[in-house]
C-alpha cells in the first residue's frame, strides 16, 4: 500500500505501534517488559544524595527504591525535595538519567516550566500561519510565567483542538509543579507506545486498530527476523548491527560484489540503513561502525550520507566523528525501549 500506515496492536501483552511506509517497515514501538524502570518522560519527586565527585553532577533518590543521576547539576540541600524527569533508559545496574528541566509535551504543544517564552516549530514557514499560531499560544498561556512552543502538527490542525491540547498539557504543567508534598513519588506515567505513536508520527493515510493487525499484514516474520544482526543492503553486501554491553558494533561487508567500487557502495548504502536498523531494534548509546575499507578521501562522503539519514530519523543521534582506526563513532539518545527475547518469541 502507498502511503503512511499506523498499526496498533499488542505482543505478549505489550502494547506495540508499526508505521509503515509505502508497505515497509520504518518504524516500530514497543513497551518495556513489566517491572523495568520508568522511560523517559515520567516525572517524579525527588531527593537530592551525595554529589558525584569528577563526574559532574549528583544522585537522587527516586521511588521505589530507585536512583537518578542528574548530570551538570550542583550539589542540592539534602532532604529538599526536587522534580525530576526522565530522560532515557538506563544502561544495565545503573541509575536512571534524569533532568531538572521538565517538558510536558503532547500532539502540538510542549509546556515548558522554567522556560518562558511562547515560540512555533521553525518547520512551519508560512508567516501567516505563525503569526496566526503566536496569538493562539498568547491567549492560551495568558497569566503563566511558563513556556510553550508549537508543533509543526498543530500548523493544519483546527484552533480549538490545539486550544484544548495546551489546556491539557498547561493543566498537567500548574499541577505537577504546584506539588508541595515530600516523599519521593512518581507525579507522571511515561507514555505507552500507542500515545507516542498518536504524538510524534503526524497524520498517516491510515491506521489499523484491530487486533492482529500485525499478523495480518505479515509484520511478525519482520520483527523476528530483527533477532539476527545481519541487515541486507540495497545493491548487495550486508551489515550486522550487535549490541554489546559498551556499545552497538556495526560491521559492513560488501558480499559476493569484488568489483572496485563494492566497498563504497556498501559503506553508503549501510549508512543510509542504519538509523532504520537501529531504531527498529531500539538501540542507542555509543555506535561503532566497521566500515569496508574506506579511503580517507571518501570520508566527507560517508559523512554527508550519515547527517542526511541521521536528519531523518526521529532519535537524536549526534556523529562524533573517526577513529584512528578509521572507525566512525556516533552518539545516540537511549530513548527506547531495545527489543527483547519475550517479544521476539511471541513474532515467531
Amino acid at each position: 500500500m502507498k502511503g503512511c500506515s499506523v498499526l496498533l496492536d499488542t505482543l505478549a501483552g505489550r502494547r506495540v505501534a508499526a508505521l509503515l511506509s509505502d508497505g515497509r517497515l520504518d518504524d516500530l514501538l514497543f513497551d518495556p517488559p513489566e517491572g523495568a524502570p520508568p522511560g523517559p518522560g515520567a516525572i517524579a519527586r525527588a531527593l537530592p544524595e551525595r554529589a558525584a565527585k569528577g563526574m559532574g553532577g549528583l544522585f537522587v533518590r527516586l521511588p521505589d527504591g530507585a536512583r537518578g543521576y542528574l548530570r551538570g547539576e550542583k550539589p542540592l540541600p539534602p532532604g529538599e525535595p526536587v522534580l525530576v524527569q526522565v530522560t532515557g533508559r538506563p544502561e544495565p545496574g545503573k541509575a536512571l538519567p534524569v533532568t531538572r528541566k521538565l517538558l510536558f509535551k503532547s500532539r502540538f504543544a510542549i509546556v515548558t516550566p522554567g522556560a518562558p517564552g511562547l515560540n512555533v516549530s521553525r518547520s512551519i514557514r508560512d508567516e501567516e500561519a505563525r503569526a496566526r499560531l503566536r496569538t493562539l499560544a498568547e491567549d492560551a498561556m495568558d497569566g503563566s510565567a511558563m513556556g510553550l512552543i508549537l508543533r509543526s502538527e498543530a500548523e493544519h490542525e483546527a484552533e480549538g483542538e490545539v486550544l484544548a491540547d495546551i489546556a491539557d498539557m498547561r493543566a498537567l504543567a500548574e499541577a505537577v509543579t504546584g506539588d508541595a508534598a515530600v516523599d519521593p513519588q512518581w507525579l507522571t506515567e511515561a507514555p505507552d507506545a500507542h500515545h507516542l505513536a498518536w504524538r510524534d508520527w503526524g497524520r498517516p493515510d491510515e491506521i489499523d486498530t484491530a487486533a492482529g493487525c500485525l499478523a495480518d499484514r505479515g509484520l511478525l516474520e519482520e520483527i523476528a527476523a530483527l533477532a539476527s544482526p545481519e541487515v541486507p543492503l540495497q545493491g548487495g553486501g550486508f551489515m550486522s548491527v550487535e549490541p554489546t554491553r559498551a556499545l552497538v558494533a556495526v560491521d559492513v561487508n560488501t558480499g559476493a560484489d569484488a568489483s572496485p567500487a563494492a566497498a563504497l557502495k556498501a559503506n553508503l548504502a549501510a549508512l543510509r540503513a542504519l538509523p532504520r536498523a537501529l531504531r527498529l531494534r531500539g538501540l542507542g548509546g555509543q555506535v561503532v561502525v566497521d566500515l569496508a575499507p574506506l579511503m580517507k578521501k571518501d570520508r566527507k562522503q560517508a559523512e554527508q550520507v550519515t547527517r542526511a539519514a541521521l536528519k531523518a530519523c526521529p532519535v537524536e543521534t549526534a556523529l562524533v566523528g573517526w577513529t584512528p582506526l578509521g572507525h566512525l563513532e556516533l552518539q545516540r539518545k537511549r530513548e527506547r525501549a531495545p527489543l527483547d527475547a519475550a517479544l521476539i518469541e511471541a513474532a515467531r
